[in-house]
């Protein structure tokens, strides 16, 4: 009788830490995004308010699956959109192993045709697991309780689009350049906006110039091309007047990004800098009104 009795009043206390737990984490009002170093790659986990889960890009290797970890509640496994802003492996390789461990409700691409064995999988995963397959195009809107993220780029659909790059990532100007073919999104929280990159070069982002100048302004960007000189031009920056910018980027990577010129713009213009390779994961906390940013120094880099 004692140890039926000692079980049950140990479940009652679970179950009330548990509840204490989810009730606590429903009544956040704040915006969290996580900008993970990954190294030479792109990672990002945006939570929103009402405790949906929205991830753009998983990195080069499968850090990403272990920082997202961290970052969720254990009880927590559903991703309620993926969005792959392109299929380089520094942005595709960790969605794959995303896609086993987790729920995913919906998946958002450029619809691009490109031969690499990474994006092969990906695309394997999601056909297996029946995941309903979006193709971005500008001017789609998506809503997750309070959240708004918007897709500005490409402005026509890339659905089948073949790219083929002969002379290495980023080399070929135009369409046959895959970054050129990059998802960019704005999340908008209240007064917060914050705009997603991806690998967009500055031909791309000439064309959201042209398209639609007014609704660029926000306040934080995660730099194109992790600060490549190809992106993240005078003109394009000057638009979206933002306080903030982050880079993820590699520790010494190869590429000796980010370049010194876009650093040099990114000063001249006043913008706060916010560097992965330097700072380890980042966060971001808005609760419609304010924002903060800060290293996250809990979590170990890759």
């Amino acid at each position: 009788m004692k140890k039926s009795f000692k079980i049950l009043i140990g479940s009652l206390v679970v179950i009330a830490v548990l509840f204490g737990l989810v009730w606590h984490t429903g009544s956040d009002q704040n915006l969290e995004v996580y900008f993970f170093n990954v190294g030479q790659g792109d990672g990002i986990l945006i939570r929103t308010p009402s405790q949906q889960n929205i991830i753009i890009d998983g990195g080069p290797d499968n850090a990403f699956i272990t920082k997202l970890g961290q970052a969720l509640p254990f009880y927590d496994q559903q991703i309620d959109l993926m969005v792959l802003t392109h299929p380089h492996a520094d942005h595709l390789f960790g969605l794959i192993e995303v896609l086993k461990r987790y729920r995913v409700k919906r998946v958002l691409y450029s619809g691009v045709v490109f031969n690499n064995s990474a994006y092969d999988e990906w695309l394997k995963q999601i056909k297996q697991k029946q995941i309903p397959l979006v193709f971005a195009r500008a001017g789609q809107d998506y809503r997750f309780g309070q959240v708004e993220l918007k897709v500005l780029f490409p402005i026509k659909s890339e659905a089948g689009q073949v790219i083929k790059e002969t002379a290495g990532e980023g080399s070929v100007a135009g369409q046959e350049n895959l970054n050129n073919t990059s998802v960019v999104t704005q999340l908008i929280y209240g007064q917060t906006k914050i705009l997603f990159m991806g690998d967009l070069e500055a031909p791309g982002e000439e064309e959201i110039l042209k398209s639609n100048p007014a609704g660029l302004a926000s306040q934080v960007i995660k730099i194109g091309h992790h600060g490549s000189a190809t992106a993240s031009s005078q003109r394009f920056l000057a638009q979206v007047k933002p306080q903030d910018a982050v880079i993820q980027v590699g520790l010494d990577n190869k590429f000796n990004l980010p370049n010194a010129w876009v650093l040099g713009r990114l000063k001249r213009l006043k913008i706060g800098i916010w560097r992965t390779d330097l700072l380890g994961d980042i966060k971001l906390f808005a609760d419609g009104f304010k924002l903060k940013l800060g290293p996250v120094f809990k979590q170990s880099s890759p």
